[in-house]
């Protein structure tokens, strides 16, 4: 077995992971937790679609950048300069607590999500020579894993710890919130400080070639290139994207309806609601991983599929908190289903030399069409339109995206170490890992 994928690289890798989303949700919650004590209505509805837009923003403007890095450098480096980038940014977002700035609060969201965008590509591209391509459908069961227990852990704790200190000293104005909450800016600094010491225990998991990949192709169309002409890589994209773009919509409309139609002013209450999707994605992308080895990527896709479909369809009409926890643990156990084997096909068939441009190009798509949805939202909230009425409209959008993108892929040969394994075509060496 290649030492890479031995349990001591793989425990720094998956902390690292943990901690960079863990800090970049806690920061988001405390802004969002703020507006939902602040704002009401259109207002609320409006503010969250913005925070939210700032996170999936830089993912837009910066993946060249972030394509180029991550095949042009070795991806631990990159890491592991993100994670610097993060603890600077822990910093300012600590002294906006205590001075009580939220709009410059607010704001720094943005940056955040400028770091998660060079820390992503890194991170997926780190994985396939980590675990090899045998491996590959389990690893990305583990990185879905990690990634939904770190969104769990920080709603939980900063929701948590954000009603204790707002219940406590109360607030008359957003500025009044961020002082009150100042000392979660410290948990911030000290994850970001040891996501730097996990990301500087990971070795080299490859050899870098400056002169390969993004460093002699700049632009969009060169980073979309390999998507755009590979249909068996568009459309995977396309089905996470509509995934995707369903969750941000869900995201931003629901705190305005489980106010006004359910009663719900607890931040906590609200978020634990959220959370158990993230719970349910968790069961499901680990049951994917498992199942892949029996599976067909198809059928997983196409059951994923079904289940988010009609857990959206069901949301607006449920009318208790209870139904909503188990609707919500439902989406996500389909969503799991879903985006495991899609993102495993992704990068499969990518190459090794472009796998960094192939994943910033499935970030520039996934995250314009999130965007795309939450400016659509803010302008149809701004509008009238009722919170219960967004969530019908992504529910049938969804639908109509889904079934789409099963449709497309179940006419076309998947080829997967899964599915090389089960025709008996895989080579000896993958045959073996299985």
């Amino acid at each position: 077995m290649n030492p890479l994928q031995r349990l001591p690289v793989m425990v720094p890798y998956l902390a690292a992971m943990f901690l960079n989303a863990f800090v970049d949700l806690g920061h988001k919650i405390v802004v969002q937790n703020t507006v939902f004590k602040i704002y009401d209505g259109t207002v609320q509805v409006v503010l969250t679609a913005i925070v939210n837009a700032l996170i999936l923003l830089p993912y837009i403007l910066l993946f060249t950048q972030a394509g180029r890095c991550s095949d042009r450098f070795a991806k631990q480096r990159v890491m592991q300069g993100a994670a610097l980038v993060a603890v600077l940014l822990a910093l300012l977002i600590t002294l906006c607590y205590y001075r009580g700035w939220f709009w410059p609060a607010f704001g720094l969201t943005l940056l955040m999500g400028a770091q998660s965008a060079f820390f992503s590509p890194a991170k997926y591209g780190y994985l396939r020579p980590l675990v090899g391509p045998a491996r590959l459908a389990r690893g990305n069961g583990a990185v879905q894993a990690v990634t939904i227990i770190a969104i769990l852990a920080g709603t939980f704790v900063f929701s948590l710890l954000f009603e204790s200190r707002f219940d406590r000293l109360g607030a008359g104005s957003p500025a009044d919130v961020l002082r009150a909450i100042a000392p979660l800016g410290w948990l911030l600094l000290l994850c970001s400080l040891v996501e730097v010491g996990c990301a500087w225990l990971l070795p080299q998991a490859e050899r870098v070639t400056r002169a390969t990949g993004l460093g002699q192709q700049r632009g969009v169309s060169a980073t979309l290139a390999p998507l755009v002409s590979r249909r068996i890589l568009l459309l995977p994209v396309i089905g996470l994207a509509v995934f995707w773009s369903a969750s941000q919509v869900v995201l931003a409309t629901f705190p305005a309806f489980a106010k006004e139609a359910l009663g719900v002013t607890s931040t906590v209450l609200l978020q634990g609601m959220l959370a158990t999707t993230g719970i349910g994605i968790l069961a499901g992308s680990l049951t994917a991983g498992r199942w892949a080895s029996r599976r067909s990527d198809v059928l997983l896709i196409a059951l994923g599929a079904a289940g988010v479909s009609l857990g959206l369809l069901w949301l607006p009409l449920l009318g208790s908190v209870v139904a909503h926890c188990v609707n919500f643990l439902f989406i996500g156990f389909a969503g799991g289903l879903f985006i495991v084997p899609l993102n495993t096909v992704m990068q499969f068939h990518a190459g090794a030399h472009e796998l960094g441009r192939i994943i910033a190009g499935n970030n520039l798509i996934q995250n314009i069409a999130m965007l795309g949805c939450l400016v659509l939202t803010a302008i149809v909230a701004g509008g009238g339109l009722a919170p219960d009425g967004l969530l019908r409209g992504v529910a049938l959008a969804t639908v109509a995206g889904t079934l789409v993108t099963v449709i497309q892929l179940a006419g076309r040969e998947l080829r997967t170490p899964v599915a090389e394994a089960l025709r008996g075509r895989g080579s000896a060496g993958e045959r073996t890992q299985l």
